[in-house]
Protein backbone atom coordinates (compact mmCIF):
# COMPACT_ATOMS: atom_id res chain seq x y z
CA UNK A 1 0.00 0.00 0.00
CA UNK A 2 2.54 2.35 1.25
CA UNK A 3 4.92 1.26 -1.98
CA UNK A 4 1.65 1.68 -4.17
CA UNK A 5 1.60 5.41 -2.71
CA UNK A 6 5.30 6.14 -3.13
CA UNK A 7 4.64 4.98 -6.80
CA UNK A 8 1.60 7.13 -7.20
CA UNK A 9 2.99 10.57 -6.38
CA UNK A 10 6.48 9.78 -8.26
CA UNK A 11 4.33 9.43 -11.62
CA UNK A 12 2.40 12.83 -10.29
CA UNK A 13 5.54 14.45 -10.21
CA UNK A 14 7.16 13.13 -13.54
CA UNK A 15 4.15 14.42 -15.21
CA UNK A 16 3.90 17.89 -13.74
CA UNK A 17 7.36 18.38 -14.82
CA UNK A 18 7.02 16.58 -18.23
CA UNK A 19 4.62 18.87 -18.66
CA UNK A 20 6.56 21.98 -17.44
CA UNK A 21 8.83 20.74 -20.68
CA UNK A 22 6.14 20.01 -23.33
CA UNK A 23 4.00 23.06 -22.86
CA UNK A 24 5.25 25.73 -25.19
CA UNK A 25 6.51 29.11 -23.08
CA UNK A 26 3.95 32.14 -24.55
CA UNK A 27 5.71 33.88 -27.09
CA UNK A 28 6.81 37.60 -25.68
CA UNK A 29 4.94 40.13 -26.48
CA UNK A 30 1.80 38.49 -26.82
CA UNK A 31 -0.21 41.90 -26.27
CA UNK A 32 0.45 45.42 -26.09
CA UNK A 33 3.17 47.13 -24.65
CA UNK A 34 2.23 50.31 -22.84
CA UNK A 35 5.02 53.19 -23.14
CA UNK A 36 5.13 55.48 -20.37
CA UNK A 37 7.10 58.83 -21.21
CA UNK A 38 7.99 61.27 -17.97
CA UNK A 39 7.26 63.88 -19.75
CA UNK A 40 4.81 66.33 -21.64
CA UNK A 41 3.44 65.48 -25.27
CA UNK A 42 6.00 67.76 -27.71
CA UNK A 43 9.21 67.80 -26.43
CA UNK A 44 12.17 65.70 -27.71
CA UNK A 45 10.75 62.28 -25.16
CA UNK A 46 7.43 62.19 -26.31
CA UNK A 47 8.97 62.53 -30.47
CA UNK A 48 11.58 59.83 -29.43
CA UNK A 49 9.06 57.54 -28.01
CA UNK A 50 5.82 58.01 -31.01
CA UNK A 51 8.77 57.75 -33.66
CA UNK A 52 10.70 54.50 -32.26
CA UNK A 53 7.80 53.25 -30.58
CA UNK A 54 6.27 53.01 -33.99
CA UNK A 55 9.04 51.42 -35.64
CA UNK A 56 9.63 48.80 -32.51
CA UNK A 57 5.96 47.77 -32.69
CA UNK A 58 6.10 46.83 -36.42
CA UNK A 59 9.14 44.53 -35.34
CA UNK A 60 7.34 43.44 -32.31
CA UNK A 61 4.42 42.69 -33.88
CA UNK A 62 2.59 44.40 -31.39
CA UNK A 63 0.87 47.94 -30.85
CA UNK A 64 3.44 50.07 -28.25
CA UNK A 65 0.86 52.49 -26.22
CA UNK A 66 2.27 55.72 -25.65
CA UNK A 67 1.43 57.12 -22.55
CA UNK A 68 2.23 60.48 -21.27
CA UNK A 69 2.93 60.68 -16.77
CA UNK A 70 4.66 64.15 -16.64
CA UNK A 71 6.05 65.69 -12.96
CA UNK A 72 8.74 66.69 -11.19
CA UNK A 73 11.30 66.15 -13.33
CA UNK A 74 10.58 62.87 -14.97
CA UNK A 75 10.10 61.42 -11.55
CA UNK A 76 6.19 60.41 -11.99
CA UNK A 77 7.09 58.41 -14.64
CA UNK A 78 9.86 56.68 -13.57
CA UNK A 79 8.03 55.60 -9.98
CA UNK A 80 4.99 54.34 -12.08
CA UNK A 81 7.39 52.37 -14.20
CA UNK A 82 9.62 50.81 -11.28
CA UNK A 83 6.39 50.00 -9.64
CA UNK A 84 4.89 47.87 -12.51
CA UNK A 85 4.87 44.08 -12.95
CA UNK A 86 8.11 42.80 -14.29
CA UNK A 87 6.71 41.51 -17.50
CA UNK A 88 7.64 42.95 -20.10
CA UNK A 89 4.33 44.96 -20.93
CA UNK A 90 5.10 48.25 -19.11
CA UNK A 91 8.37 50.13 -20.57
CA UNK A 92 9.76 53.60 -19.51
CA UNK A 93 11.01 56.56 -21.88
CA UNK A 94 12.97 58.93 -19.36
CA UNK A 95 15.97 61.16 -19.32
CA UNK A 96 19.06 61.46 -18.11
CA UNK A 97 17.87 64.45 -15.44
CA UNK A 98 15.32 61.77 -13.54
CA UNK A 99 17.95 58.81 -13.50
CA UNK A 100 21.01 61.19 -12.76
CA UNK A 101 20.09 64.31 -11.10
CA UNK A 102 16.85 63.19 -9.39
CA UNK A 103 19.03 61.15 -6.78
CA UNK A 104 20.37 64.73 -5.44
CA UNK A 105 16.94 66.52 -5.18
CA UNK A 106 14.81 64.66 -3.06
CA UNK A 107 14.97 63.10 0.00
CA UNK A 108 12.99 60.09 -0.59
CA UNK A 109 12.85 59.57 -3.86
CA UNK A 110 10.30 56.35 -4.45
CA UNK A 111 12.27 54.98 -7.14
CA UNK A 112 16.75 53.69 -6.93
CA UNK A 113 17.80 53.95 -10.68
CA UNK A 114 20.70 51.48 -10.10
CA UNK A 115 18.57 48.73 -8.31
CA UNK A 116 14.78 49.35 -9.72
CA UNK A 117 14.87 49.48 -13.74
CA UNK A 118 16.47 46.27 -15.90
CA UNK A 119 18.38 49.02 -18.91
CA UNK A 120 17.37 48.70 -22.29
CA UNK A 121 19.29 51.53 -23.74
CA UNK A 122 19.74 54.88 -24.17
CA UNK A 123 17.56 55.96 -27.62
CA UNK A 124 18.59 58.85 -28.71
CA UNK A 125 20.91 61.65 -27.47
CA UNK A 126 20.29 65.33 -27.38
CA UNK A 127 23.39 68.01 -27.78
CA UNK A 128 22.64 71.70 -26.07
CA UNK A 129 24.39 75.11 -28.14
CA UNK A 130 25.50 77.54 -26.41
CA UNK A 131 23.67 80.66 -27.70
CA UNK A 132 24.23 84.24 -27.44
CA UNK A 133 22.61 87.81 -27.53
CA UNK A 134 23.76 89.60 -30.29
CA UNK A 135 23.67 92.61 -28.12
CA UNK A 136 26.63 91.39 -26.32
CA UNK A 137 28.97 91.88 -29.10
CA UNK A 138 30.71 88.12 -28.77
CA UNK A 139 31.23 85.88 -31.78
CA UNK A 140 33.64 82.84 -29.95
CA UNK A 141 33.55 81.35 -26.59
CA UNK A 142 36.57 83.30 -25.70
CA UNK A 143 35.07 86.65 -26.17
CA UNK A 144 32.03 85.47 -24.50
CA UNK A 145 35.05 84.72 -21.66
CA UNK A 146 36.44 87.90 -21.49
CA UNK A 147 33.53 90.24 -21.70
CA UNK A 148 32.34 87.59 -18.27
CA UNK A 149 35.51 88.67 -16.88
CA UNK A 150 35.03 92.47 -17.23
CA UNK A 151 32.07 92.45 -15.83
CA UNK A 152 31.31 89.72 -13.21
CA UNK A 153 27.66 88.53 -12.86
CA UNK A 154 26.57 91.36 -14.90
CA UNK A 155 25.38 88.86 -17.68
CA UNK A 156 22.23 86.49 -17.12
CA UNK A 157 21.53 83.40 -18.07
CA UNK A 158 18.35 81.23 -18.24
CA UNK A 159 17.77 77.93 -17.42
CA UNK A 160 14.78 75.79 -17.85
CA UNK A 161 14.19 75.88 -14.15
CA UNK A 162 15.74 75.09 -11.11
CA UNK A 163 18.37 72.15 -11.20
CA UNK A 164 17.49 71.77 -15.10
CA UNK A 165 19.94 69.92 -17.14
CA UNK A 166 20.70 73.70 -18.67
CA UNK A 167 21.42 74.93 -14.94
CA UNK A 168 24.24 72.17 -13.99
CA UNK A 169 25.11 72.83 -17.55
CA UNK A 170 26.07 76.42 -17.11
CA UNK A 171 27.26 75.96 -13.92
CA UNK A 172 29.81 73.61 -15.16
CA UNK A 173 30.57 75.83 -17.45
CA UNK A 174 31.04 78.35 -15.40
CA UNK A 175 33.46 76.92 -13.40
CA UNK A 176 35.08 75.59 -15.75
CA UNK A 177 35.77 78.86 -17.77
CA UNK A 178 36.03 80.64 -14.33
CA UNK A 179 33.41 83.63 -15.33
CA UNK A 180 30.79 84.21 -13.42
CA UNK A 181 26.82 84.61 -14.90
CA UNK A 182 24.12 85.30 -12.99
CA UNK A 183 20.53 82.47 -12.93
CA UNK A 184 17.74 83.94 -14.29
CA UNK A 185 15.31 80.38 -13.87
CA UNK A 186 12.51 80.09 -16.41
CA UNK A 187 9.18 77.31 -17.02
CA UNK A 188 11.53 75.32 -19.88
CA UNK A 189 13.46 75.74 -22.50
CA UNK A 190 11.21 77.44 -24.78
CA UNK A 191 10.71 80.47 -22.55
CA UNK A 192 14.70 80.21 -21.55
CA UNK A 193 15.64 80.72 -25.36
CA UNK A 194 12.77 83.37 -25.83
CA UNK A 195 14.15 85.40 -23.20
CA UNK A 196 17.44 85.27 -24.66
CA UNK A 197 15.93 86.49 -28.00
CA UNK A 198 14.02 89.40 -26.12
CA UNK A 199 16.83 90.49 -24.08
CA UNK A 200 16.20 89.46 -21.20
CA UNK A 201 19.14 87.40 -21.05
CA UNK A 202 21.92 86.93 -22.29
CA UNK A 203 23.07 83.38 -22.41
CA UNK A 204 21.54 79.80 -22.76
CA UNK A 205 21.62 76.76 -23.89
CA UNK A 206 18.87 74.51 -26.18
CA UNK A 207 18.94 71.52 -28.91
CA UNK A 208 19.55 72.51 -31.96
CA UNK A 209 16.63 72.44 -33.37
CA UNK A 210 15.30 74.64 -31.15
CA UNK A 211 17.33 77.38 -31.93
CA UNK A 212 18.16 76.93 -35.57
CA UNK A 213 15.48 79.27 -37.03
CA UNK A 214 16.84 82.27 -34.41
CA UNK A 215 19.88 81.74 -35.03
CA UNK A 216 19.77 81.57 -39.44
CA UNK A 217 18.07 85.32 -38.75
CA UNK A 218 20.59 86.37 -36.59
CA UNK A 219 18.55 86.95 -33.85
CA UNK A 220 20.59 84.54 -31.50
CA UNK A 221 24.33 83.68 -32.21
CA UNK A 222 25.42 79.88 -31.29
CA UNK A 223 29.05 79.86 -30.00
CA UNK A 224 29.35 76.13 -29.72
CA UNK A 225 27.60 72.79 -29.38
CA UNK A 226 28.41 70.17 -26.30
CA UNK A 227 28.94 66.91 -28.38
CA UNK A 228 31.80 65.32 -29.87
CA UNK A 229 30.92 66.52 -33.38
CA UNK A 230 29.27 68.88 -35.31
CA UNK A 231 25.70 69.28 -35.67
CA UNK A 232 24.28 68.69 -39.17
CA UNK A 233 21.67 71.26 -38.25
CA UNK A 234 23.99 73.90 -37.69
CA UNK A 235 26.89 72.58 -39.54
CA UNK A 236 28.77 75.50 -38.95
CA UNK A 237 29.13 75.75 -34.80
CA UNK A 238 32.06 74.19 -33.70
CA UNK A 239 32.24 71.80 -30.84
CA UNK A 240 33.05 72.93 -27.73
CA UNK A 241 36.45 71.33 -27.81
CA UNK A 242 36.99 73.31 -30.59
CA UNK A 243 35.80 76.20 -29.55
CA UNK A 244 38.67 76.20 -26.61
CA UNK A 245 36.65 74.35 -24.08
CA UNK A 246 36.24 71.29 -23.13
CA UNK A 247 33.58 68.53 -25.00
CA UNK A 248 32.62 66.79 -21.74
CA UNK A 249 31.19 70.14 -19.65
CA UNK A 250 28.13 71.06 -21.89
CA UNK A 251 26.75 67.01 -21.26
CA UNK A 252 23.80 66.33 -23.77
CA UNK A 253 20.91 64.83 -22.10
CA UNK A 254 19.74 61.59 -23.48
CA UNK A 255 16.03 59.62 -24.00
CA UNK A 256 16.27 56.29 -22.62
CA UNK A 257 14.24 52.56 -22.15
CA UNK A 258 14.03 51.08 -19.04
CA UNK A 259 12.02 48.30 -17.68
CA UNK A 260 11.39 47.40 -13.70
CA UNK A 261 13.76 45.18 -12.21
CA UNK A 262 13.43 41.77 -11.98
CA UNK A 263 12.14 41.78 -15.98
CA UNK A 264 14.02 38.58 -17.39
CA UNK A 265 17.04 39.18 -19.37
CA UNK A 266 15.85 38.24 -22.55
CA UNK A 267 12.95 40.44 -22.91
CA UNK A 268 15.02 43.42 -22.21
CA UNK A 269 17.66 42.15 -24.79
CA UNK A 270 14.02 41.55 -27.63
CA UNK A 271 13.05 45.26 -26.98
CA UNK A 272 16.74 46.44 -27.51
CA UNK A 273 16.97 44.69 -30.81
CA UNK A 274 13.85 46.42 -31.45
CA UNK A 275 14.96 49.45 -30.42
CA UNK A 276 17.65 49.49 -32.68
CA UNK A 277 16.03 47.89 -35.84
CA UNK A 278 13.45 51.01 -35.53
CA UNK A 279 16.51 53.71 -34.90
CA UNK A 280 17.90 51.68 -38.35
CA UNK A 281 15.14 52.70 -40.20
CA UNK A 282 15.62 55.63 -42.81
CA UNK A 283 11.89 57.83 -41.98
CA UNK A 284 12.72 57.52 -38.29
CA UNK A 285 16.31 58.72 -38.56
CA UNK A 286 15.35 61.62 -40.76
CA UNK A 287 12.20 62.73 -38.73
CA UNK A 288 14.50 62.48 -35.46
CA UNK A 289 17.36 63.88 -37.06
CA UNK A 290 14.83 67.42 -38.18
CA UNK A 291 14.46 67.63 -34.36
CA UNK A 292 18.14 67.36 -33.53
CA UNK A 293 17.96 64.12 -32.25
CA UNK A 294 20.64 61.36 -32.85
CA UNK A 295 19.74 57.84 -32.83
CA UNK A 296 22.26 56.38 -30.23
CA UNK A 297 20.79 52.50 -29.49
CA UNK A 298 23.20 52.01 -26.54
CA UNK A 299 23.30 48.97 -24.68
CA UNK A 300 21.66 48.36 -20.79
CA UNK A 301 24.97 47.95 -19.52
CA UNK A 302 26.54 50.88 -21.24
CA UNK A 303 23.22 52.65 -19.33
CA UNK A 304 23.66 51.70 -16.40
CA UNK A 305 27.56 52.61 -16.17
CA UNK A 306 26.45 55.95 -17.11
CA UNK A 307 23.35 56.08 -14.60
CA UNK A 308 26.47 55.45 -11.94
CA UNK A 309 28.96 57.92 -13.28
CA UNK A 310 26.55 60.50 -13.43
CA UNK A 311 24.58 60.57 -9.91
CA UNK A 312 27.85 61.81 -7.77
CA UNK A 313 28.68 64.27 -10.84
CA UNK A 314 25.35 66.10 -10.69
CA UNK A 315 25.33 65.80 -6.99
CA UNK A 316 28.74 67.98 -7.03
CA UNK A 317 27.33 70.67 -9.17
CA UNK A 318 24.25 70.43 -6.93
CA UNK A 319 25.95 70.98 -3.65
CA UNK A 320 28.44 73.34 -5.40
CA UNK A 321 25.02 75.55 -5.85
CA UNK A 322 23.88 74.69 -2.48
CA UNK A 323 20.16 73.66 -4.12
CA UNK A 324 19.06 71.81 -1.29
CA UNK A 325 16.77 68.73 -1.84
CA UNK A 326 13.17 68.64 -1.35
Amino acid sequence: MVAARVTLRFFAWFLLVWSGFALPQEAYPSRPIRLIVSFTPGGGADLTARAVGQGMSEALRQPVVVENRPGANGLVGAAAVAKSPPDGYTLLLTDRGALGVNPSLYKSLPYDPLQDFEYVGIVTSAPYVLVVAPRLGVTSLGELVRVAEAKPGAINYASFGIASMAQLNIEALKARLGINLSHVPYKGAGPAVQAVVAGEAGVTISSPAAVLGFVRDGRLRALAIGAHGRSALLPDVPTLAEAGGDDDTLVPTYFAFALPAGTPRPIAERLHEAMKRALGAPQIAERLGAAGLEPTGGTGDSLRELVRRDIPRFRKIIQDIGIQPE
